[in-house]
């Protein structure tokens, strides 16, 4: 959390619910972030996590099983919690606060053509003519990199790979002239060499229209690449925080320790990678103490009673572990993440992570 004054969305102890089954599950657990105008902040942690329901809450699209139980979430002196109805998101949802899905074929109609799916969007948030629309689609089309792109204006999503798929979808985010893009593993379903062509892509576009960005991903090697803040999630809440470089090289929390560890590029002579053991803990009863206790290997027997607090590392850097606790025992980092920008470095082949 920050007392910037660029602050212009605000996330305050939300707790989110879900009715499944007759049970309660609390898929977020106390939230609160700050996101920085013109900032990207990289939302980290294995799935299940609650890294997409947390941004849900952003843009009112929760499942209709689940619902925002408590805090607040004030975007530019809006009380977004405050919203219930589809009307009443209208004017929030696509053109204050955007959403690139993970699948384009999820955002894409299929039987509807690339061009009129881009232009109907800025002909609704730009108040342009049809005229107007179609020009500046094809100009959208041409800065995500489409080929031809006024030829290709009359083809259908299926006619296009899932690469190009995905830069439709970034153009159609584009077109609403968002404030706020929410990236929900863009890159996700796409092979290697494309995943790094998006993500310059986002890095470029992100650079021209200066919006700010929230990136869900799993792949830190991604985080490193594109993020300047990053929040590690583990079991609905927000672990630790801090900019890319804090959580890089002086990461605090066990949990980071364990994600950092299991990069790809640290894979051993024989290629295995240091995995999580165990699984997260059940949502569906109250978390006593720290969410992670049982995986961790540096747990303490407060860990398993107490709920840690925020500790703070510096002004843009903190983490929810007693190991900082003032009392507690001197404990290092992993080995294996030690130097660990030299490390990655070092791998052939892997040149996305840039500080």
């Amino acid at each position: 959390m920050t007392n910037s004054k660029n602050v212009i969305l605000t996330a305050r102890d939300i707790v989110v619910e879900f009715d499944v089954r007759d049970r309660v599950l609390t898929a977020i657990r106390g939230v609160s972030l700050d996101l920085i105008e013109g900032e990207v902040l990289a939302l980290v942690g294995e799935s299940g996590s609650g890294k997409s329901v947390l941004t849900k809450t952003f843009t009112g699209m929760l499942e209709e099983n689940g619902r925002v139980a408590s805090g607040t979430i004030d975007y530019r002196g809006q009380d977004l919690t405050a919203l219930k109805s589809h009307k009443e998101w209208a004017n929030i949802r696509g053109s204050k606060i955007a959403t690139i899905f993970q699948d384009p074929m999820t955002s894409l109609d299929p039987i509807k053509t690339i061009g009129s799916q881009i232009t109907e969007v800025i002909e609704k948030h730009q108040g342009k003519s049809a005229k107007e629309a179609k020009e500046l689609a094809v100009d959208y089309m041409e800065k995500v990199g489409i080929p031809e792109a006024e030829k290709r204006f009359d083809e259908y999503p299926f006619q296009y790979s899932g690469g190009m798929r995905q830069r439709i979808v970034i153009a159609i985010a584009l077109a609403c002239r968002p404030d706020v893009l929410i990236c929900d593993e863009p890159t996700t379903a796409l092979d290697v060499t494309i995943q790094a062509q998006i993500i310059d892509l986002l890095k470029s576009l992100q650079q021209e229209y200066h919006f700010t960005t929230i990136f869900i991903t799993h792949d830190l090697g991604v985080v490193a690449s594109i993020a300047d803040k990053v929040a590690v999630m583990y079991a609905g809440e927000v672990v630790e925080y801090g900019t890319v470089e804090e959580i890089f090289y002086d990461p605090r929390h066990p949990y980071t320790w364990s994600l950092l560890s299991s990069l790809p590029q640290l894979a051993d002579e024989k290629g295995e990678l240091y995995s999580i053991p165990g699984t997260p803990p059940s949502l569906y009863t109250p978390v006593k103490g720290d969410a992670f206790a049982l995986r961790s290997d540096y747990a303490m027997q407060i860990d398993f009673e107490e709920h840690p607090p925020i500790f703070k590392v510096s002004d843009t850097h903190w983490a929810k572990t007693w190991l900082l606790h003032e009392n507690a025992p001197t404990v290092h980092k992993p080995s294996v993440i030690e130097d660990l920008h030299e490390k990655i470095r070092s791998k052939v082949g892997f040149a996305q992570i840039d500080f």
